[in-house]
């Protein structure tokens, strides 16, 4: 992912390629454009299901070296004596997704290896690898929260101004800019805003196939669950009913003595218990007539701010909410609740050995309803965030990842979203989008 050579000119009378004409340019063309596929194709065969949304670091630099180092070995050659290649779309590109810790390794081994080469125009690349060096990764941040269009548009257009400022440089050895050099700058601007654009479309591809495939198994499971629960739960429920009944009168009888009233008040325990995990898992059922309303979240966020605030107290958080949502939404208000209370208590037990904030954020963005909710607490790695939502995976020792499946379900059944932003000891950030 990354640009163009150096400008170095060479006596086309010496090279014996340059004989064969227009078939040797487009045949080296496409070449190099194999060799910027490569690490696509690597990834897709080898990482695409090992390896979170966006790429690992050192796996996408390791990816990245191989194109630039082959780029630069087999340079595209034009009839006038011109050589550059397309090192510079590999470096591009991964200096948008991954920022200054993919470029530096990349700018390192770009120029390393082009001090092996040696030949003219090494200062050249030099000074130019260093300009997008220090231009290109400054805009990553931005860059990833365009939506995936404007993420395209975005890097032609980086593309085009970086290869506009090595077209001005190379101005310095025409000291007319005649046809020679137009011929270049008609060669060189378009190949490498193309390239990059193509690159960058295939990894948004790549992206957009592992969400929806993510998400179709998501989907897929929550229903799994939900109908097992429902059935399952209700056939559970009905014979735990009678030997609670059984039992409590049991309980009042004189006929039993006081040591073995202990054994029926332990039995009625674990008998609750079990009536508590049914109610869980009922949850997941379809969302039931009589609970659903039509509101715009003020009601349910204040009800379970209520009812959370003696929990965040306990264990020394504070509880800080803004509401500026005007947007109304259809859904069933037990269940939202519920998942609503589940994330406040994640988020709270993630910070009951030091304490902290929990921030509760509900606002309106392109007519959806987002509610973000951030603590400060011990956060998790990128593995532990893509398991999030899996039956029995759970973060706590003793949890049994049931309550996040619940929330996954919810928002689900909504149509809505949950992205997770999380970091080791930096604390996490829960955000759902809820379409209106």
């Amino acid at each position: 992912m990354v640009l163009l050579a150096d400008a170095m000119l060479l006596d086309w009378k010496n090279d014996s390629n340059y004989t064969k004409g227009r078939p040797v340019l487009t045949e080296t063309l496409l070449i190099n454009f194999l060799f910027i596929l490569f690490p696509v194709l690597i990834y897709l065969i080898f990482f695409e299901n090992r390896i979170t949304l966006y790429l690992n670091n050192t796996i996408i630099v390791l990816l990245a070296s191989f194109p630039l180092i082959l780029t630069m070995t087999f340079p595209i050659r034009l009839d006038l004596g011109f050589i550059y290649d397309l090192r510079y779309i590999p470096f591009i590109v991964a200096s948008l997704f991954l920022g200054f810790k993919g470029a530096i390794p990349l700018y390192l081994v770009l120029n390393v290896y082009r001090f092996i080469i040696g030949g003219e125009g090494v200062y050249q690349s030099f000074f130019f690898s260093t300009v997008i060096l220090l231009f290109i990764p400054l805009w990553k941040k931005k860059f990833i929260k365009l939506k995936t269009r404007n993420r395209v548009l975005w890097a032609g257009l980086f593309s085009f101004l970086t290869m506009l400022f090595y077209l001005v440089t190379l101005t310095s050895f025409f000291p007319v800019l005649n046809k020679e050099y137009w011929i270049i700058a008609a060669n060189v601007l378009p190949i490498h805003v193309i390239g990059v654009m193509i690159i960058v479309i295939l990894i948004e591809k790549i992206r957009a196939n592992y969400q929806n495939r993510e998400r179709y198994l998501q989907s897929e499971r929550l229903n799994v669950i939900s109908e097992l629960s429902a059935s399952v739960s209700h056939e559970i429920r009905n014979p735990l009913t009678a030997a609670n009944g059984f039992l409590q009168l049991l309980m009042e009888s004189s006929k039993i003595h006081q040591e073995e009233k202990k054994y029926l008040a332990i039995s009625l325990q674990e008998i609750k218990r079990a009536e508590k995990i049914i109610s869980d898992f009922l949850s997941f059922a379809k969302p039931q007539a009589e609970n659903m309303v039509y509101s715009n979240f003020k009601k349910e966020i204040e009800y379970v701010n209520n009812i959370m605030i003696p929990y965040a107290h306990l264990h020394l958080v504070d509880l800080k909410f803004s509401f500026s949502n005007t947007l109304l939404m259809r859904f069933d208000q037990n269940q939202m609740q519920q998942c609503l209370i589940n994330l406040y208590k994640n988020g709270i037990e993630a910070m009951k050995e030091t304490g902290g904030i929990l921030s509760i954020d509900v606002y309106e963005n392109n007519g959806s309803i987002l509610i973000s909710i951030t603590d400060t607490g011990i956060g998790m790695t990128t593995e532990e965030c893509s398991l999030l939502g899996q039956p029995y995976y759970s973060t706590k020792k003793e949890g049994t990842g049931l309550g996040m499946v619940m929330i996954y379900s919810v928002i689900d059944k909504v149509g809505g979203t949950i992205k997770v932003k999380s970091e080791k000891d930096a604390g996490t950030t829960f955000l759902i989008t809820l379409p209106v």
